[in-house]
């Protein structure tokens, strides 16, 4: 082969891979079109819904313990029973206060006798006391007639002074005793209060979840023995976005799921929300109640709640992938003339199954991006993939 036709063949093979190498910078590299998939703007009903993590919880749960402290003697029930109010459910040591309690039984018995003995010393003095008046109006009228002396009569009425003063004496004698027989009373009333303190009684019915201190040991004043909670008011105390808890109100339905049996959903409806936000992980409880309480429910498990919020009847909608955010903006890239260009848009509800409103920015026969290959620029090529994916 001749020298200038191995140059040219060298030159057409250098134009080859130089041609290959620009059409793969147009077809595969970053001057390309990136592939997209496109839709318009939908109009139907939307029913959102939020969805939120929670806890089961109890709504009315009880601590119980003594108000002094002790040593447990005993304890009647265990985890899992069920209690009825007003119920004995442990025993703390009494210690001596049973016999306390007999020793003030029999004191008060000893100051009932002692009130009779002071009622009868008192009803002597006031026999005596009569008499002796008695005596002294006698010696006086006698003075009067000169038939008794001045002296003779004072004597009189100086013992009906004296036999007075005895009434006056008694009456206060009794008058102590009775007060000490009421003194008495008080104390036992006192121990025998104390004595019920050592009684656990249950404050209402309910199951037991909790028995934290065995019979045999030492019981501080107020700790917690037993944990008590009221079976029928159990609920679920939800974590939902705060952005998204501004449409939920009490009486909204909800579907809830138990981790323990998964696909199995249960009704429910929104009692409350908190008022009280956690603004770290910018979220708001939500307290739910079940329709119907199920069986073998534990505290503290884990369930999926959706609360469905009032449904919007013909809207105007996008799916969710559509809308994406510049500078803090939410938009949608619409495609002219294959290129990309972004518009603001103000957006509604969001459905779970990823759908969303759109109030404004969007015309009916905008065709919107809602899935891209690559990141999207302004005024980025484009190329559709056949037909429009609602």
């Amino acid at each position: 082969m001749k020298l200038p036709t191995r140059r040219i063949l060298y030159l057409l093979l250098i134009i080859l891979v130089i041609g290959g190498i620009f059409t793969l910078i147009l077809v595969k590299g970053p001057l390309a079109p990136v592939s997209v998939k496109t839709t318009l703007l939908q109009t139907g009903d939307l029913q959102p819904a939020v969805f939120g993590v929670g806890t089961v919880q109890a709504r009315r749960s009880y601590n119980i313990g003594f108000t002094r402290a002790g040593r447990l003697l005993s304890l009647n029930v265990d985890l899992g029973d069920l209690v009825k109010k007003g119920q004995l459910l442990g025993k703390l040591d009494p210690v001596d206060l049973p016999q306390r309690i007999r020793s003030a039984g029999l004191t008060l018995l000893k100051t009932e006798h002692q009130i009779i003995a002071s009622q009868a010393v008192l009803s002597e003095a006031q026999e005596r006391a009569q008499q002796a008046q008695k005596e002294m109006i006698r010696y006086q009228d006698l003075v009067a007639k000169k038939q008794v002396s001045q002296e003779l009569a004072d004597n009189r009425a100086s013992d009906a002074r004296a036999a007075q003063d005895k009434v006056s004496g008694a009456a206060a004698n009794l008058d102590g005793n009775k007060h000490d027989y009421e003194r008495m009373q008080e104390d036992i009333r006192a121990l025998k209060a104390q004595m019920a303190e050592l009684n656990l009684i249950s404050p209402t019915n309910g199951l037991i979840i909790a028995r934290n201190i065995e019979p045999g040991s030492v019981v501080p004043a107020t700790a917690t023995v037993l944990n008590l909670v009221d079976p029928a008011s159990l609920w679920v105390a939800v974590r939902i976005d705060q952005a998204m808890s501004g449409s939920i109100q009490a009486g909204q339905p909800v579907d809830i799921e138990l981790r323990n049996q998964p696909g199995e959903w249960l009704t429910g409806k929104v009692i409350r929300l908190e008022l009280i936000a956690d603004n770290l992980t910018e979220e708001r409880m939500v307290d739910i109640a079940f329709d119907t309480v199920p069986e073998n429910i534990a505290i503290g498990m884990l369930v999926n709640a959706t609360i469905h919020l009032p449904a919007v009847n013909n809207a105007h909608w996008l799916p969710a992938a559509s809308i994406v955010f510049q500078q803090g903006q939410a938009g949608v890239w619409r495609v002219q003339d294959k290129k990309v260009q972004f518009g603001p848009v103000t957006t509604g509800i969001k459905t779970l199954d990823g759908k969303i409103q759109i109030l404004q920015g969007v015309g009916a026969q905008d065709v919107i991006v809602h899935y891209a290959d690559k990141p999207l620029s302004e005024g980025k090529k484009v190329k559709l993939q056949a037909g429009h994916t609602p």
